[in-house]
């Protein structure tokens, strides 16, 4: 098995390729995360108050090399998701392993940020597809969970054609605040 750490995998088809994010991305995210119509569809849950609303260069920058500096330190991958046909990165996908005290444990989380023009059920259908069988072993979980507000009516839609069920539980975060929204994926679900 290939540690995700070591060795950061691509995963690609004819539509996107997913790989570690690099400084070279900056400008690219920075209209993902600039863009006011896409930010309240981001998860900020248990990140500190970052809202991930970024509007200069320099902060965008700021956080690629934080989200670098994580993975040199086996906190979390996070992954630029690239349009091959514009050839720019749309997003991000951060993955990591999470172990706790509530149902969200053994879990791999995702966390997906796309640009609004690409919030759409069949463009994150086909982003989640490159990446969602291979996680569970990459990540050594039993279950994939990712935040979906009401308001992310597309998301919604995709997560459901993948499998995904809302969960009633609560994700407690560091300081024990309570996160909901949650959807689940479970391994034995996908075989």
């Amino acid at each position: 098995m290939i540690d995700v750490y070591k060795k950061c995998p691509v995963f690609e088809d004819l539509s996107y390729t997913l790989r570690m994010v690099n400084p070279d991305d900056c400008l690219d995210l920075l209209k993902v995360y600039s863009d006011v119509k896409a930010v309240p569809l981001f998860n900020s849950d248990n990140c500190g108050g970052d809202d991930f609303y970024y509007t200069t260069e320099n902060r965008m920058m700021e956080a690629i090399k934080y989200w670098l500096w994580e993975y040199s330190r086996q906190g979390f991958v996070r992954w630029s998701i690239i349009d091959n046909q514009k050839k720019e990165a749309i997003g991000t996908i951060e993955f990591f392993h999470r172990d706790s005290d509530d149902y969200f444990t053994n879990c791999g989380l995702l966390r997906l940020d796309l640009r609004s023009d690409y919030e759409l059920s069949t463009e994150i259908i086909k982003i989640l597809t490159l990446i969602l069988a291979p996680t569970f072993d990459l990540f050594d979980c039993d279950k994939i969970a990712t935040k979906a507000n009401p308001e992310a009516v597309e998301r919604i839609i995709a997560l459901a054609e993948l499998g995904f069920s809302l969960s009633d539980e609560r994700l407690k975060g560091h300081d024990s605040t309570e996160y909901k929204n949650y959807y689940v994926l479970h391994k034995e679900s996908t075989k």
